[in-house]
């Protein structure tokens, strides 16, 4: 009796769903630029899933089982690991960009059509940012940022008024658990979704555009790749975090995060299987949530990268405390501002003109941004994923294989 062929899995499908993207995106790109509304209606799904499921599990995971006095502890640990990570990612990147000069022998030229970019917030705009006006603007928003301050004050609350809030908390767990059916349902769509986002990115920008910034696109992946051999890989040894089981957790939201550009359509299945891998899932609901605005670590590199490169560009030398100054400037601007689209290209341009460096090096920049914003993106939420086990480990907790029943 012959073995029964195995299943293929969702990994599968949406590698299979990547390359058809890329090979329609190469062989027939006006029918791939077509593709646009099944990519968005795919992200439109997935962000349908983000503020009831971050909501369900925050305010169960404060209220439901009596965590509230460690949830300060755990906010606490989080915030030091998040700016201990994201130093050394922007300092690697800031090495990196000064040891190869990718800039050097690049003219700027005047962007063909001006780019409009929100304003830089300034750090009294970015502290009210933080507390929502009302939560149901927050959560038409997808601003994360606000959902999970209302989230931890409203869980708050249930834990203070005790039983009779039970009925609520209750809610809230089922909440949770009808959110991850559902987005197993929406993870079916995935490997169409993923490919249509991937046909629609090479049939509009075209292979030319991996050439016409080569070094630049070649030295933010491989710096992306050390950061995560040798800084997040670091971390693993340190904290004993089981490697194997570990990739197994972050394999799918690592991909769907590169072939979307999207930290948001990760999400989901970055809480579920973290949970999965053995991390409490108040610590899940409290730290990747809040990594996403706080824990930046791709983002934070790139940033690194773009601004210095940008000056290498236009040939402006920057002294080592300049760049110094720039990097704690990034450090401070990146925070809370991950729900502003192109936040990346934002934050740079504020920093652009704080050091009165040419905006044309923004317009450049965002003709590959779409290339960088894959690097970026998985690289956050792979950063994110392990600071939730970091935490957990430092709690006391075993993850991995070993802490399954």
């Amino acid at each position: 009796m012959g073995r029964a062929l195995k299943r293929p899995s969702l990994t599968f499908w949406i590698f299979l769903g990547m390359a058809a993207g890329v090979a329609l995106g190469a062989f027939a790109p006006s029918f791939a630029r077509q593709l646009g509304p099944i990519s968005a209606i795919f992200l439109r799904l997935i962000r349908s899933i983000i503020a009831p499921l971050i909501f369900g599990t925050l305010v169960f995971g404060i209220a439901g089982g009596g965590h509230l006095k460690r949830m300060g502890w755990i906010g606490l640990k989080a915030i030091i690991y998040f700016e201990i990570v994201t130093t050394f990612a922007l300092f690697l990147g800031l090495a990196a960009v000064n040891l190869v000069r990718p800039g050097e022998g690049m003219k700027l030229q005047p962007a063909a059509q001006e780019t409009k970019l929100a304003d830089r917030p300034g750090a009294t705009d970015m502290i009210e940012h933080v507390f929502p006006n009302s939560i149901i603007d927050a959560m038409a928003r997808g601003d994360v940022l606000q959902i999970v301050v209302f989230a931890i004050l409203f869980g708050a609350a249930c834990a203070a008024v005790g039983v009779k809030a039970q009925p609520v908390v209750a809610f809230c767990e089922s909440l949770a658990e009808v959110m991850f059916r559902y987005t197993k349902y929406v993870m079916c769509l995935a490997p169409l979704g993923v490919g249509a986002a991937i046909a629609v990115t090479v049939g509009s920008k075209g292979f030319g555009v991996l050439f016409s910034l080569g070094k630049l696109i070649l030295l933010m992946y491989a710096t992306q790749a050390i950061f995560v051999a040798v800084v997040l890989g670091a971390v693993v040894a340190l904290v004993r975090i089981p490697l194997r089981d570990f990739y197994r957790a972050v394999r799918e939201p690592f991909l769907i995060a590169f072939s979307t550009a999207s930290s948001e359509a990760a999400l989901p299945l970055a809480l579920e299987n973290m949970e999965r891998f053995g991390v409490p899932k108040h610590i899940v609901s409290f730290v990747i949530p809040a990594g996403y605005s706080f824990n930046l670590d791709g983002s934070t590199l790139y940033l690194s990268l773009a601004s210095v490169f940008v000056a290498q560009a236009a040939g402006v030398q920057l002294s080592l405390s300049q760049q110094l100054l720039m990097m704690l400037t990034l450090m401070l601007t990146s925070k809370g501002v991950a729900g502003v689209p192109r936040a990346a290209l934002v934050i740079l341009a504020g920093t652009l003109s704080t050091f009165h460096l040419p905006m044309e090096g923004v317009a450049v920049l965002l003709g590959i941004d779409a290339l960088m914003d894959m690097a970026r993106t998985s690289v956050n939420v792979l950063g994110n994923c392990l600071a939730s086990a970091v935490v957990a480990r430092w709690e006391g907790v075993t993850v991995g294989a070993a802490s399954a029943p």
